[in-house]
């Protein structure tokens, strides 16, 4: 089965052999859409759904993991989770396959993932069939969420908000709770790399605000190159008219960020922004969420999730306050294996794996 799937073509402006080579190190020239498949060693698929009248939100998660860059079969990660239920699954599975052209992931008979749609069903204990609609796509062309780091080849981790905001309606059941979504928001994102995830990292994204149009991502940690690294936040707010502002290139639109355990506080600026984010949630209510090993086809736990944090965002321009907002649903995250291991301890819990390596379902 091969890792990647035809589909209608989304063409970049420039084509052929040399490009190919180009996007399968991970990178994405001027114009060409981060959406698309590189073929690296791993191309995750994120959506998150945020229930405001319910005081809900729910994550799913797709990575398409490739153990050698010449494997002609890739294996998925895949996981759900809810809040405040609790409800989360994780596992490793066999035929994780990815859209060529455009932006989608599916393992056959248990996901299947488009900037449309979003279908789960998983071992009997997930059901998912979600419908995404009114679309608030990234709205450059030029770049995406990586900026000019997208041009650079080999980077160990690329990150793109493809979506941020739409509507997401359709039904939810995890371990036997089980609600329908009716007008939720809708976020999704795409990650990708050829060295797995960094040592650190962090991320945000948060809707739920008093103006619905209104939305924040960031995502930070160690970025490597061979010899190359360097620590980068790109921080993303969509104000509640459609601006979008997008910061974090080091010397124009530098982001500070100082993540512990249970706080995120950010600021970034440049010669039009600033935006200061403060966020906090409470440790013992996080999730264990898994990474891919992907040369070991399997998972290990690799990420400290909330789904239902506090998040304060404020927006200047120049000196004069553009838009403020508070939210009580916001996703916050802090991953790094030394870290989860600690809390994994902390917990009582056995540190390592979250799940088995891929059993053949065929047999």
């Amino acid at each position: 089965m091969n890792p990647a799937t035809p589909d209608s073509p989304q063409r970049c402006p420039v084509e052929g052999t040399q490009l190919s080579a180009y996007r399968r190190s991970g990178a994405d020239l001027p114009f060409c859409s981060p959406e698309r498949w590189h073929g690296v060693a791993m191309e995750g698929y994120f959506w998150r759904f945020t229930d405001v009248d319910a005081g809900r939100s729910v994550i799913v998660l797709h990575g398409v993991n490739r153990p050698s860059p010449d494997a002609t079969e890739a294996w998925s990660t895949i996981g759900v989770a809810s809040w405040p239920d609790g409800g989360l699954l994780t596992g490793a599975y066999p035929g994780g396959q990815a859209r060529v052209h455009r932006l989608g992931a599916r393992n056959p008979g248990i996901f299947e993932g488009t900037d449309q749609r979003v279908v789960v069903d998983l071992e009997d204990r997930v059901h998912i069939d979600v419908a995404i609609c009114e679309h608030r796509r990234w709205p450059s062309p030029l770049l995406g969420g990586s900026s000019v780091f997208q041009l650079v080849p080999a980077l160990n981790q690329y990150w793109h908000p493809w979506l941020l905001g739409g509507r997401a309606d359709g039904v939810v059941e995890i371990d036997g709770t089980r609600y329908e979504l009716d007008g939720a928001q809708a976020y999704g994102e795409k990650n990708w790399g050829k060295g797995g995830f960094p040592d650190s990292w962090w991320w945000g994204q948060a809707h739920g605000f008093a103006e619905r149009e209104a939305s924040i991502a960031f995502a930070g940690g160690d970025v490597t190159a061979g010899p190359f690294r360097t620590e980068v936040t790109a921080l993303v707010v969509r104000l509640p008219d459609g601006t979008v502002v997008r910061l974090g290139n080091p010397g124009i639109s530098p982001v500070a960020a100082d993540v512990r355990d249970e706080t995120w506080e950010l600021c970034g600026r440049s010669a039009r922004w600033q935006i200061d984010v403060h966020a906090a949630a409470p440790l013992g209510d996080a999730h264990v969420l898994p990474v891919p090993l992907p040369t070991e086809r399997r998972n290990t736990a690799g990420a400290i999730e909330h789904l239902g944090g506090h998040l304060e965002v404020t927006v200047r321009q120049g000196r004069t306050e553009v838009w403020s907002g508070v939210t009580d649903l916001a996703g916050l995250e802090h991953g790094g294996l030394d870290r989860v291991e600690a809390e994994l301890r902390r917990r009582g819990a056995p540190v390592g794996a979250t799940d088995h390596p891929p059993v053949d379902r065929s047999s």
